[in-house]
């Protein structure tokens, strides 16, 4: 859960697209960099997942952090749009590094002592740390940009990158049999066991409900929408991200949600979203809270159910193709938004209901 925190304690999350504007780069060139950016992420999802199998979760684990302070580096020190492009190219390998590697980890360190069952539960925590973690990251962005600027933010955030890369390394990481080569090629292997149903089921339910997430970037246009003042609105995503902190919570306590559950909370969590777009500005904020709660609290269950499904040494590869999902469903919801606003996009949640709670359903 530290090393979930520190990994987020990163004072440039808040600021970076303002670095970008200042230097010079214009709203199409912003687009095209995101583009880039999550491309890169795409491409990079299964071979990192492959290496963390293969090699190191916990090394690969540190190499992301590296790789992101490396980008930072750049950013800080040569600001430019070419800086920034490449910055995104190793940011976006850096971020498919600790995708899928760090549940891997964990759960196979959990169960080498014997307490796999205890992974929903830690998880949840871990999700709810990097939530709850930026309240002092957007205080301490606001303070050391008022100190230093750009380049001091840039320079602590380097640092907050190497540290957790550090603490990566002190993680347990179970003992591996070497001792037999491999006959079956890994591409092969990993198919085989993707081909069972009940798992398959798994990774295309956390494919849908991660892409879903991409809601968040929204939360600021919807408080906005509320009437609240713009000075208010950084406030109010903080509730909602809050609310989302204990629904993750929550969520790791969750052991096999059926599909009944599932279908429930998820459900509540599209219905709450049409809600927020009627109901008058404070209540519509809670309801808004309250949906995003009920949300995380499915993923994380969800996720913990897949983890529980995988069996056999690529488990961080057959959950990096689970990422690949969610960056892909993450388009609709992007798609759902230009077509219609938080209306449309809390209809696209409520058609997720069955296809996420008939998969989580499925146990054989």
């Amino acid at each position: 859960m530290c090393w979930a925190a520190l990994s987020e304690l990163v004072p440039l999350y808040p600021l970076y697209a303002l670095l970008f504007l200042d230097t010079g780069v214009s709203a199409a060139r912003l687009s095209l960099l995101f583009g880039l950016w999550s491309v890169t992420g795409l491409l990079a999802e299964v071979p990192a997942g492959l290496l963390a199998d293969r090699w190191s979760r916990r090394g690969v684990l540190a190499l992301s952090g590296v790789l992101q302070a490396a980008a930072f580096v750049l950013w800080t020190g040569a600001p430019s749009t070419s800086s920034f492009a490449v910055g995104f190219v190793v940011w976006g390998v850096g971020g498919a590094c600790s995708s899928g590697t760090a549940e891997a980890l964990v759960h196979d360190g959990l169960a080498e002592r014997g307490a796999a069952d205890r992974f929903g539960r830690v998880h949840g925590w871990m999700t709810a740390a990097e939530l709850l973690v930026q309240v002092p990251t957007a205080l301490l962005a606001t303070g050391l940009h008022a100190l230093g600027g750009y380049r001091l933010v840039g320079w602590v955030s380097v640092a907050a990158c190497l540290a957790a890369a550090l603490l990566a390394l002190r993680f347990p990481e179970p003992v591996r049999d070497d001792g037999e080569e491999e006959e079956v090629p890994p591409r092969r292997e990993v198919i085989a066991v993707l081909r069972r149903p009940a798992l398959l089921a798994a990774v295309a339910a956390v494919a849908l409900l991660g892409g879903l997430d991409g809601m968040e970037e929204y939360f600021p246009v919807l408080a906005a929408g509320y009437g609240l003042p713009t000075a208010v609105v950084p406030l109010a995503v903080l509730v909602v991200s809050l609310a989302g902190a204990a629904g993750a919570a929550a969520g790791g306590r969750l052991r096999r949600p059926g599909g009944s559950l599932t279908a429930g909370l998820l459900g509540g969590a599209g219905a709450g979203l049409l809600g927020s777009v009627v109901l008058p500005a404070p209540v519509a904020l809670a309801v808004l809270a309250g949906a995003y709660g009920l949300y995380l609290a499915v993923l994380v269950a969800a996720e913990a159910e897949l983890q529980r499904r995988i069996t056999g040494p690529y488990r961080a590869t057959i959950t990096s193709v689970a990422g690949v999902g969610i960056e892909l469903s993450s388009l609709l919801v992007f798609l759902a938004w230009a077509a219609g606003g938080p209306f449309a996009l809390g209809l696209l949640v409520l058609a997720v209901v069955p296809v996420a709670a008939g998969a989580l359903r499925s146990r054989t």
